[in-house]
Parts: C-alpha cells; sequence; structure tokens
C-alpha cells in the first residue's frame, strides 16, 4: 500500500509529460519545416543578388551568421508569444533595450525569447520539485507560482540592472568629456572633430560614453542630419544630461549661435546641478544613519556602559543582608 500511495503522484504526472512530449515534438517538426523554407529562401536570395563587401572581405561573417541562425530562428519562434502587439509597446521596449547597450535589430526578439525560456524552465523545475512531494494541491501551487513569477521578471530585473549600471557611468563620464569636448571647440575644431577627439582621448576609462559618440560620429560622416543624429543619441542613452546637451547643440545648430558658448553653459549647468547632488546627499546622511545607529551601534554602546552596572547591582541585591 505504500508502494502504490507513494507511486501515484507520478502516476498524475504522466499525462502532463505525455501532453508535454507531444508539443515538444510538433513544435519541433514545425521549427524544422519553417527553418528548411527560410534557409532555401535565403540561399535563393543570395544567388540572385551579388555578394556585398563584407562577405567578399570576410566570409567567416557569413559562415558565422549561417551557423547561429538556427537558434536565432528559434528565439524568434519562442518570443513569438510575448512580442507586443502593438507598435508603442515594440518601441518601448526598442528604446530601453538600447538604453542598455542593446542595439540590435533582434534584440527584442531575443530578449523576449530568454523570457519565455527562463519562464518556461522555473516552472518544469517547480513542478519537478514540488508535485512529485505534494501532489496536486495547494501546497505545491503557491510555491510553482512564486518560482514561476520569479522566473518571469528575472530577465526584466536583470535588463533593470544593466540599464541602471550603463547609465551611471554615463553620467559619471559625462563632466569630463564635456570639458574637453568645450575645449577642443574652443580651440578651433568642429564638432565632428571634437566628438573624434574626445573618442579618442577617453575610450580606455569611458568605453561606454565614447561608444556612443563614435556611434553617432558614424552617422554624421554618414549624411544624417545632425538633429536627427543628435536626437538620437538623447534617446539611445536615456540620461537626462545627455538629452539636454543634443537639445542644446540642436538649438544652438538651428539658429546659427556659437557652439562652445553653448557648451559651456552646459557645463556650468552640469557643474552646479552636480554640486546640489551631492548637497542633497549628504543632508541625507545624517537621516540615513539613524537607523544603522540604533540597531546596531546603539545596543552595543548600551551593553558596554550599562552592562557592569547591571551585574553590580544584581551582584547587590543578591547578597544576604
Amino acid at each position: 500500500m505504500t508502494v502504490l500511495f507513494a507511486a501515484s503522484p507520478l502516476q498524475d504526472l504522466i499525462p502532463f509529460l505525455v501532453f508535454g512530449a507531444f508539443v515538444f515534438g510538433v513544435f519541433s517538426v514545425l521549427s524544422l519545416l519553417s527553418n528548411r523554407n527560410s534557409r532555401s529562401s535565403e540561399r535563393l536570395d543570395r544567388f540572385s543578388r551579388p555578394a556585398s563587401l563584407a562577405e567578399i572581405e570576410d566570409p567567416k561573417n557569413s559562415a558565422k551568421k549561417d551557423r547561429y541562425q538556427g537558434v536565432a530562428d528559434a528565439i524568434k519562434a519562442f518570443s513569438a508569444p510575448m512580442m507586443p502587439q502593438t507598435e508603442l509597446e515594440q518601441s518601448k521596449l526598442k528604446v530601453l533595450l538600447a538604453n542598455s547597450g542593446f542595439r540590435s535589430d533582434q534584440a527584442v526578439s531575443v530578449y523576449l525569447g530568454i523570457r519565455f525560456c527562463t519562464l518556461l524552465f522555473f516552472f518544469v523545475t517547480s513542478v519537478l520539485l514540488y508535485v512529485p512531494k505534494h501532489g496536486l494541491t495547494m501546497s505545491a501551487l503557491q510555491p510553482i507560482v512564486i518560482i514561476t513569477g520569479i522566473g518571469f521578471y528575472l530577465p526584466a530585473i536583470a535588463l533593470w540592472w544593466i540599464r541602471s549600471k550603463r547609465q551611471q557611468e554615463i553620467f559619471l563620464t559625462l563632466p569630463d568629456a564635456l570639458d574637453l569636448l568645450v575645449v577642443c571647440v574652443e580651440s578651433g575644431l568642429g564638432l565632428d572633430a571634437a566628438m573624434r577627439k574626445v573618442c579618442e582621448e577617453m575610450k580606455d576609462h569611458a568605453k561606454v560614453l565614447c561608444e556612443e559618440l563614435s556611434l553617432a560620429n558614424f552617422q554624421l560622416q554618414m549624411g544624417r542630419p545632425r538633429r536627427e543624429v543628435l536626437h538620437d543619441l538623447g534617446v539611445r542613452t536615456g540620461v537626462d544630461d545627455v538629452r539636454s546637451l543634443a537639445a542644446i547643440l540642436i538649438q544652438a545648430d538651428k539658429f546659427g549661435s556659437s557652439i562652445a558658448q553653448a557648451l559651456r553653459v552646459q557645463s556650468d549647468s552640469m557643474r552646479t546641478r552636480r554640486k546640489q547632488i551631492a548637497e542633497e546627499k549628504a543632508a541625507k546622511t545624517a537621516v540615513q544613519l539613524i537607523f544603522p545607529l540604533v540597531l546596531f551601534i546603539f545596543p552595543g554602546i548600551f551593553v558596554v556602559l550599562v552592562g557592569p552596572a547591571a551585574i553590580r547591582i544584581m551582584d547587590t541585591m543578591m547578597k544576604k543582608p
């Protein structure tokens, strides 16, 4: 009887396992068919057009792309159920990924595919951990739901952390870059040459900011209007100071005013703002120190000061008259 009772949860899992295996088999067959069709169409497109300059110079790039094409197609298939339906939500997600440093065209599909795979992995793991032990009861469903929710929100938390660290690095390295940009512009260089000089001088300790400036400079060299390039720079970084800098440069370029004067005004305002932020943090320090003082430092001081007196009082009271 004990063996039958112990095996009953496993017997309850058999229909779910069979259903999961059936769904996985159908999905694998459909994925193979879609990959075959996509590869055949790509092969026809490759034969119908001449090879690009990058493929002629470095054929390893095309081979590497073909090697990971199946993985990319599988990720796109996994991301289809979670893809936002409206263009507004898709654009917001693209901006969020661009702020984190992921500017590829497949970044949205890869992110949503990773999120779906993480959700599925946490769900299957929680089911295998709790259902054989507790069965299909509330004591098993509650941790399954909690673990599945953690798997669903874990990629979003990781993306938020990457985005915040990247924006913090841009925020901290922007004043030095702006000062060097002011010096370069005032010495007679144009804005494009000044941005190139800043990237050359600060590429070691300001990699993220130099990468963004290099991309903006490359877009300017390709012929894009300066207004659009600067606007994309502010949106792509997601930092308020970069947005205000882009807005000032756009206004100076539009009205024909001095770019060096605009940069110097922006540099002074950024210094004032950082001074205010430092003063605000210094004012908050006294309030923030109350909690560690009360919870950790004050009990130790209380024991050291009052402990000997309390022991002496107890000894005095316990002595017999």
